[in-house]
């Protein structure tokens, strides 16, 4: 398919596997800040991380997650590329439509399969329309309206494009797709240079609280490792497989990744990944995995074989504090859902996604819903913020 822009013949193309596009081409629209020798802005919409859910059938057939990424190019040239799937349910997403998919089934419509521009299992703000730089607006005009055609002519119900930024949020509401604002924790580094100073900006009750929760958890019995790099070894992702697999199964049934996708993040992903494990009688009983950026880092995953006051705490949010703080890294995005994490420095923060779906009189119901959801959600932030555990003193300055 073609998309003519005004002066502009951009073609579309559909691809099964990123096998099928060279790292180098997909990555100079995904991550092209990366020419100044640094790091990605994030690394979930690399060639290596998106490649590596594709070869460990983390995604693909019988997983829901079929992949149909995006290309948008010019005289041969890729300008614009996305990470657009077939879903066949509502799973691994972390900005949920079930009520959506209900209503519009009750009412006797087909809701899946639909598409999704997304990462999969990864609940982390970031672009979704990936462009050269240059071709920014003609490049997601492109993607846009290739994906919207895709679902349109196989008659799906909706497309979908969650955790995208705020600047293509807007973008896409002014070509017509539905605005959607939800909402997530983020730990913010104001120049910090260690915990301590970060501790002092709270209330005499939290910090105090905090240190606590700190003086528990390393009173654990054992010794907490913060690995990177190298330093991650085969047996490590052992470990963290028995973890992995028990929160899997305790939060979505099965785990959403499979054991193979950590073997191909120790061969490629290494560098972006920072694993803490606690070590307990030489043996490892849990463990938090964190992803790095070039300004944040992201908390991933959790799980443990053994239970520990206040150890998750430490695992997933204080070490990753303390990393960040290292670092100089600006933000901390601990992951979806948790308002336990408002006690511990992390405030609310809007998260965006964009639709569009094919019936006209569900889309505008739906519209109707995310007017009340927008205001609904602003309304919470400011209280939760009000609520936040910083001095008065501090307060704006996070805000």
């Amino acid at each position: 398919m073609t998309d003519q822009s005004p002066g502009q013949t951009i073609a579309i193309t559909v691809l099964s596997s990123l096998d099928q596009i060279a790292p180098q081409d997909w990555d100079a629209c995904a991550c092209p800040e990366v020419a100044d020798g640094g790091r990605p802005n994030d690394p979930f919409t690399t060639h290596r991380f998106l490649h590596a859910l594709e070869k460990s059938r983390s995604v693909g057939t019988g997983t829901g997650w079929d992949p149909r990424y995006l290309v948008a190019e010019k005289e041969g040239c890729p300008i614009a590329v996305a990470p657009l799937y077939g879903k066949s349910h509502s799973q691994g997403e972390y900005i949920f439509d079930h009520n959506w998919a209900h209503a519009y089934e009750r009412a006797g419509g087909r809701y899946y399969p639909k598409l999704q521009i997304a990462v999969p299992f990864t609940p982390a703000t970031g672009r979704r329309f990936l462009t050269r730089p240059g071709y920014e607006a003609i490049g997601m005009s492109a993607l846009i309206q290739g994906a919207v055609q895709i679902a349109s002519e196989n008659q799906l119900s909706s497309l979908h494009a969650t955790f995208c930024t705020e600047a293509e949020a807007i973008a896409g509401a002014e070509m017509g797709l539905m605005r959607r604002t939800t909402q997530q924790f983020h730990w913010v580094n104001n120049a910090y240079p260690d915990f301590d100073t970060f501790l002092a900006s709270l209330s005499s009750r939290k910090r105090k609280n905090i240190r606590k929760e700190r003086a528990r958890a390393q009173d654990f019995g054992g010794t907490i490792h913060m690995l990177t790099g190298d330093d991650i070894r085969p047996e490590h992702w052992e470990a963290f497989w028995v973890f992995y697999q028990d929160t899997g199964a305790r939060k979505w049934g099965t785990p959403y990744l499979t054991r193979k996708f950590f073997d191909h993040a120790q061969e490629t992903l290494r560098d972006d990944m920072a694993l803490v494990l606690a070590e307990r009688d030489g043996r490892y009983v849990a463990g938090a995995l964190n992803f790095i950026g070039r300004e944040a880092l992201y908390g991933r995953y959790w799980g443990c074989v053994e239970d520990h006051p206040c150890l998750h705490f430490e695992l997933c949010y204080y070490q990753a504090i303390d990393l960040a703080i290292e670092m100089g890294l600006k933000t901390v995005e601990a992951g979806a859902q948790g308002e336990h994490k408002l006690a511990r420095g992390y405030l609310p923060v809007p998260t965006h996604s964009l639709h569009w779906i094919g019936d006209r009189g569900f889309a505008e119901a739906v519209e109707r819903y995310l007017q009340a959801e927008r205001a609904a959600v602003d309304d919470e932030i400011e209280i939760l913020t009000a609520y936040g555990p910083f001095r008065k003193d501090n307060r704006e300055e996070q805000q």
